[in-house]
């Protein structure tokens, strides 16, 4: 079937599996899927590594699977962020003809192609989609990926399109053109359907939320107050611990810093049940904003008192101090989670080098690495890139180059180099004549699939002095994947 073997995915919302159906349940359903489960859910996340192959053995191996644990994987595979991996199981559900397709699934494929290959393959994938399967659910989801891709015109196309076939009584598509006219800065417009929604009597706890981030973007902090006001006597607005950490950075852009600290206090009062970990990391982010070092400490003891602490406790710290300058108490807290972690985490190491580097600290950076590399862990490439990236800015390119080399051998989900870094060690080892390092870098970055294989050769070309006009950064920048920033981790949680 044309549209079985065209399809391909994306989860529309960053929804919780559990609301989707128990966990507990489907692992409980089969002994068996929870050993799938396990092997999938627990892979390391690199992309490169492909999904389908493990499927197909499974069943191969007398496994069984339903459609609602497919389902179950793809949902926790994108709630992860491991986006082309929940397009991958996708596929390989969408090419079966065991499962009938639901236009929810329909719905997440269309999504997780627009995370995966961009917003032209989406279309073409919608455009092959059978009438019966498009409701509001897939329209609501092709409007999600145009707002995603800030695509304003095309996003209004087919919202007027929404209204027209299934009128909406939901705010969740209005709530997503309220937020891309904030995005875009469209104001006007912002009001105009914030209007409408409140003539319909649409608005939830979100559209407030957004218009709040809104007045807090365009720093109009006299509209923020004057929302904020509305929402605490509204019973259809959400005031949580949130809103007044939103508040409290709107203040904060404005220059009140007496405001924004109060708000923090009414954030840190409406701080309760399991948000209660992540309201304390925002709010001490804040305080560091704002320079208030004793309060980051407050609320740090405070985030200590709360049972399972975690990695990203730590990550949150060391960032705050390190905003804050304080590099002894940053070292205090990485030596701490050094003797606690369960799991070690390579953006806590890579967050202190980082630091070291922008301080010009980089004999202290250089020593922590050594120490690290000699108790046998492993960096992050964007550690070894944001490294590469500061001899650069000394000129000492040999070392810069030999930074680039480690990145080779580093671990790297979804890391994204530098393109100025690129350009600056192909630029010096071109001077150099040192082609078989050229050739080995340009060949790791284009079987990743950073470089194409028309810019690979265009490097090699330039390299050899056959393109004597050319830049490597002009010829590396044609590249979109490479042009956007670099500075990316591997998102998933590790937690203690």
């Amino acid at each position: 079937m044309l549209f079985r073997s065209s399809f391909k995915l994306f989860n529309t919302s960053r929804v919780s599996a559990y609301q989707l159906y128990s966990t507990e349940a489907l692992l409980s359903s089969s002994s068996s899927f929870s050993e799938l489960h396990r092997q999938i859910i627990g892979d390391n996340g690199d992309p490169t590594i492909p999904l389908t192959p493990v499927l197909n053995q499974w069943l191969q191996h007398g496994g069984s699977l339903t459609h609602k644990q497919i389902q179950h994987l793809i949902s926790t595979l994108s709630y992860s962020r491991r986006y082309t991996h929940a397009l991958q199981i996708s596929e390989w559900m969408s090419e079966s003809s065991k499962y009938n397709l639901t236009p929810g699934d329909v719905a997440k494929h269309l999504n997780l192609i627009s995370k995966v290959r961009g917003l032209e393959q989406t279309e073409s994938f919608y455009r092959g989609i059978p009438d019966a399967l498009i409701g509001f659910k897939v329209n609501a989801a092709l409007l999600k990926c145009y707002a995603e891709h800030k695509s304003l015109e095309k996003a209004e196309a087919i919202m007027k399109k929404i209204k027209k076939v299934c009128p909406v009584n939901s705010p969740t598509c209005y709530n997503m053109m309220l937020k891309l006219y904030a995005q875009l800065g469209k104001y006007d417009k912002l009001d105009s359907l914030m209007r409408e929604m409140m003539e319909k009597d649409i608005c939830n706890g979100a559209t407030y939320t957004i218009r709040l981030n809104a007045y807090v973007a365009a720093a109009d902090i006299e509209g923020m107050e004057k929302l904020l006001m509305r929402m605490e006597v509204d019973p259809l607005a959400t005031v949580d611990w949130y809103t007044y950490t939103t508040a409290a950075n709107g203040y904060l852009k404005g220059g009140n810093v007496e405001k924004a600290l109060s708000a923090l206090k009414k954030s840190e009062r409406l701080a309760v049940g399991r948000s209660k970990r992540l309201a304390y990391e925002c709010i001490q982010t804040i305080y560091a904003t704002s320079g208030n070092k004793d309060e980051v400490y407050r609320i740090w003891d405070k985030c200590k008192a709360l049972n399972g602490f975690q990695n990203k406790d730590y990550l949150c710290m060391l960032s705050s101090l390190v905003k804050l300058a304080d590099i002894d108490g940053a070292e205090k807290i990485l030596e701490e989670w050094e003797s606690n972690y369960k799991v070690f985490d390579t953006r806590i190491p890579h967050l202190m080098i980082r630091a070291y580097c922008n301080y010009g600290m980089l004999d202290k950076a250089e020593a922590y690495i050594k120490r690290l590399l000699d108790s046998g862990k492993q960096l992050h490439a964007s550690t070894w890139d944001n490294l590469a990236d500061h001899y650069c800015t000394d000129n000492d390119m040999e070392k810069a180059v030999q930074a680039m080399k480690n990145v080779l051998s580093a671990k790297r989900p979804r890391w994204r180099p530098n393109p100025l870094v690129l350009a600056a060690s192909l630029e010096y080892l071109k001077e150099k004549g040192d082609l078989e390092s050229v050739f080995q870098i340009l060949k790791f970055y284009t079987e990743g699939g950073y470089l194409s294989v028309a810019t690979y050769d265009k490097l090699v070309s330039y390299v050899r002095g056959e393109i004597p006009d050319a830049k490597a950064i002009d010829l590396i920048r044609v590249e979109n994947r490479l042009d956007e920033d670099t500075e990316h981790l591997d998102e998933d949680t590790n937690d203690v």
